[in-house]
């Protein structure tokens, strides 16, 4: 017999939050950290062996042996010839669209299911088994690494999806803000902890006798293991009982999942129209998270580039920026608790626009400066998202949950290209960084205008959910 106690309810929930912190690693030290930095290398050094074997080397490596310059050597895919300083670029893209394409369908699948976790658990060790796989690549087989960078993304963001997906079915109206925030701010500590460990082994490579590639090797290898083994926590305690009946297109033959996907799919987003209160939430959200995204993946830019910096302060800012995001989770949370979510969100969009202004004027050369900016970035960059998804989690219709979370980060990835395109545009028409970070400022405002107008209450209503005492 299920035990619904209180305490067994809770107990569910921590379980839940463990996922944040398994997965998290993905994004901050795969994404954001070593697979940039590796595979642009490894990519580099196949550069410079083609055009050793096909003719005089245009771009070779200076006496020191390094291959800063061979980034701008010509590869190859698929006919196309491109620098391979551009390849992460490229692979973000392309990796972006084929989530676009097959996380909604995964969606519509899992919430035809009648049991979620073994598709999450299959996407979470499938990811993490990829991301371990790309310490094999070396040499100049980079195109293994792009083939399992863009398997890992695909781990990664469906079961993410699913795993949002719970959150309606393990906490009430009034639990969800908190709970997705301790979920968030526990996802940074987790990271940060990981990425932690890991900048420790490449900083001190030469100390243990390794190479910088042997050290992106390693992360790759800890970053596996780690969401891998962190994601037995919430398969376990997750519990069964939440799942729902499959439907009638499900109960037939096995091979008619992938075409009722297809088709569950279809009847979403086509009746997704009748809930334009969520379309409205889920619009503005778009628009402030496209800003929170292209602050977070162009501050190490803007700190080299326009503010002079070394990489042992971009680390350093790093960290900072992981660890203060834990206690600004926890922090929304409770605000939450008092105020309620939109009035926090909001309050949250407007520290953004101080944070922005900020680092309009902060100093060349002033580390200090610098590292304030990073707590004020951390400070709100969990807790925003965190209470987004938990607000959203509120205007979903019952038993669309994974569907609509996976329109939810598909839209995030779709719009993902406005900040940086409004970032580069600034930044090369007015040759100064400092007005190109500024100009991020337009979304945050924009969110925050458009949240005031969004009638949350009437769309939870409207999606027939209840409602909790505090907005």
């Amino acid at each position: 017999m299920v035990d619904d106690s209180p305490t067994a309810r809770k107990r569910e929930q921590r379980g839940w939050c463990w996922y944040d912190w398994a997965n998290s690693v993905f994004p901050t030290s795969v994404t954001t950290v070593f697979g940039s930095l590796y595979l642009t290398e490894i990519a580099a050094t196949a550069a410079m062996a083609d055009t050793a074997r096909n003719g005089p080397n245009p771009c070779p490596a200076d006496g020191n042996g390094n291959t800063d310059k061979l980034r701008d050597c010509d590869i190859s895919l698929l006919g196309l010839d491109f620098p391979a300083g551009s390849l992460w670029g490229y692979l973000l893209s392309i990796a972006t669209v084929i989530q676009v394409l097959v996380v909604p369908l995964m969606g519509a699948i899992a919430d035809r299911s009648s049991n979620k976790k073994p598709m999450m658990a299959a996407f979470a060790f499938g990811g993490s088994l990829a991301t371990i796989a790309m310490s094999l690549v070396s040499g100049s087989n980079w195109g293994l690494g792009v083939v399992l960078f863009i398997l890992g993304n695909i781990g990664y963001g469906t079961s993410v999806v699913i795993y949002y997906s719970f959150l309606p079915e393990i906490a009430t109206a009034d639990e969800r803000d908190g709970l997705s925030s301790r979920g968030w701010a526990f996802g940074y500590l987790g990271s940060g902890l990981a990425l932690a460990i890991q900048l420790v082994i490449y900083l001190f490579r030469d100390s243990i006798g390794i190479t910088a590639g042997n050290a992106a090797q390693i992360a790759f290898v800890l970053s596996g293991i780690w969401w891998a083994l962190f994601t037995l926590i919430p398969l376990r305690r997750l519990r069964g009982h939440h799942e729902r009946p499959q439907g009638t297109a499900a109960e037939g033959a096995r091979g008619s999942v992938l075409t009722a996907g297809f088709r569950e799919l279809r009847t979403t987003l086509r009746e997704a129209r009748a809930y334009p209160l969520t379309l409205a939430f889920l619009g503005t959200y778009l628009i402030y998270t496209d800003g929170i995204a292209t602050v977070a993946n162009v501050s190490a830019q803007y700190g080299r580039e326009e503010l002079k910096f070394e990489a042992d302060v971009l680390i350093t800012t790093i960290l900072i920026v992981q660890f203060v995001a834990f206690f600004g989770g926890v922090l929304h949370g409770l605000l939450a608790r008092r105020v309620g979510a939109k009035k926090t969100i909001m309050a949250s969009l407007a520290v953004w626009v101080v944070v922005i202004g900020f680092a309009y004027f902060v100093q060349a050369g002033q580390a200090l400066q610098f590292y304030l900016l990073a707590g004020g970035i951390g400070l709100v960059l969990g807790g925003t998202n965190a209470l987004s998804r938990s607000l959203f989690s509120q205007l979903v219709p019952a038993g669309k949950e994974a569907q609509y979370f996976s329109v939810y980060e598909m839209g995030e990835r779709a719009t993902s290209w406005l900040g940086p395109l409004l970032f580069a545009v600034m930044a090369s028409t007015t040759g100064s960084y400092r007005y190109a970070i500024i100009s991020l400022v337009v979304f945050f405002v924009i969110g925050l205008v458009l949240m005031y107008f969004v009638p949350v209450r009437r769309a939870i209503r409207a999606a027939g959910n209840p409602e909790p005492a505090l907005l």
